[in-house]
């Protein structure tokens, strides 16, 4: 493993700031967010629990929009599609004549309603049946947009938008996604749309501001519990249509902790997964950037969680890590440092005394754990990371090492045990606070990377 590693270290050698490596990848979306001011950004990020919460990519938008401006709250799922859905930036409610179809959990069935990229469809057969969202002022828009199903004998969606209304007809010779915009000469806060006679899937919904001199969308999309290869259960035909509408500058793919709590990471599987779905978003979605976030640091009390990777159990958090001692001026050192650089470590993090020089210093004393069993990294979560790393660095995709960026192994005992908490209680979630962080930490390698 750490052959790959440093292989894909040398892959990305010269190309990183701070933990984001492959910068030189996202070089169109830096230039294009250079130009913020004056023209819309849209980033779009797809995930798990960590996107879907809005925690993180949250405080991200708002420290996005700080900065250059607000262009609209985004892509959104349909309605309220799970128990406890979070909207920051508006607020979404729906009657209740809706069923929901998703790609994980009690949502998905097969077949399936067609998923486009919020992995949630919304149907429903019942005149009268409508969804609506409010914003707040500095979410106003004056693009409304919605993407259904068209099919035969397909009903009607009456969208509404301030004093505007259209009436998006989904009858149609044949099944096909379609989005929909609604454009109005002013800006709004509020939209709904009523369906009517026949069968309505919506797959998703949005809001935008055009022309307030540039700003940034950032659309968060995730479903609890989820993985990559869930993901994959979208449909093409769909995405296809909603990229074209949506038009994303930067795609990040945020998934990877779910996969590193399998009962058993399977490297093949995850290789084969992880390649086929960022050749599938670059094949729909053309030449946009892709950012590829590697898996955050998360810890367990659950046996088998310690060995549930390829690589070997996992030690206790505490436990001090044997690292290689190498001697300077050597071409393994250059390795190494560049190694180094994939992982994140920054050029203002204490550095070792000059000889020798450890390049995997032990962790710091966490906590050894309770009666309930000690805490420790899930082995799968390294494995999934590194072959992260490793697919990025071969596929020219910018990565971001999130454990590295926390602060590296077993980081999250102590996040929970900060003042304010920066993660919550099951070492997996953040807090407010850590959401900030995190988005700060992330932003902070963006802001370097665009100003080298």
């Amino acid at each position: 493993m750490i052959a790959l590693a440093a292989a894909a270290a040398l892959s990305f050698s010269g190309n990183c700031v701070g933990s984001l490596c492959g910068v030189n990848e996202l070089a169109p979306f830096l230039a294009k967010l250079h130009q913020a001011n004056a023209r819309p950004v849209h980033i779009l990020q797809i995930g798990d629990s960590h996107t879907a919460g809005d925690t993180i990519t949250g405080a991200w938008r708002d420290l996005l929009q700080q900065k250059y401006g607000g262009a609209g709250r985004g892509i959104l799922p349909p309605g309220r599609p799970f128990n406890g859905y979070i909207t920051q930036g508006v607020t979404v409610s729906m009657s209740p004549d809706w069923q929901i179809a998703g790609d994980f959990g009690s949502a998905w069935s097969s077949p399936s309603p067609p998923l486009g990229m919020s992995a949630y469809s919304l149907t429903t057969r019942t005149d009268g049946a409508s969804m609506a969202i409010s914003a707040d002022p500095n979410q106003a828009f004056n693009r409304f947009v919605v993407c259904a199903i068209m099919r035969p004998g397909g009903g009607k969606l009456q969208m509404r938008a301030g004093v505007n209304s259209v009436t998006f007809d989904l009858s149609s010779p044949t099944e096909r996604p379609e989005c929909r915009t609604l454009r109005l000469s002013s800006l709004v806060t509020s939209a709904d749309v009523t369906a009517s006679d026949g069968m309505v899937t919506m797959t998703s919904w949005g809001t935008f501001h055009d022309g307030g001199g540039g700003g940034v969308v950032l659309s968060n999309l995730g479903v609890v519990g989820s993985q990559l290869v869930h993901w994959a259960r979208t449909d093409d035909a769909v995405l296809t249509e909603e990229m074209r509408t949506y038009k994303p500058d930067l795609i990040v793919i945020a998934f990877g902790t779910n996969e590193g709590f399998s009962p058993r990471v399977s490297d093949f599987e995850f290789e084969a997964t992880l390649r086929t779905q960022i050749g599938r978003v670059r094949r729909i979605a053309g030449n946009v950037p892709i950012l590829l976030l590697g898996a955050p640091d998360a810890l367990s009390r659950r046996a088998e969680m310690r060995a549930n990777a390829s690589i070997g159990p996992s030690a206790n958090c505490g436990t001090p890590i044997a690292a290689p001692v190498v001697p300077r001026e050597n071409v393994v050192t250059s390795i190494m440092n560049r190694l180094r650089d994939s992982i994140g470590l920054s050029s203002d993090a204490p550095q070792p005394d000059p000889a020798p020089v450890v390049v995997a210093p032990p962790p710091p004393a966490m906590s050894t754990g309770t009666t309930r069993g000690p805490l420790f990294p899930p082995a799968g979560l390294k494995a999934v990371r590194d072959m992260q790393r490793r697919i990025a660095a071969s596929l020219n995709v910018a990565f971001w090492d999130w454990e590295a960026a926390m602060g590296g192994r077993c980081t999250a005992d102590r996040w929970v045990h900060m003042d304010p908490p920066m993660m919550r209680g099951d070492y997996v979630h953040y807090t407010s606070a850590g959401g900030r962080e995190i988005a700060r930490r992330l932003e902070n390698d963006i802001e370097k990377a665009a100003a080298r």
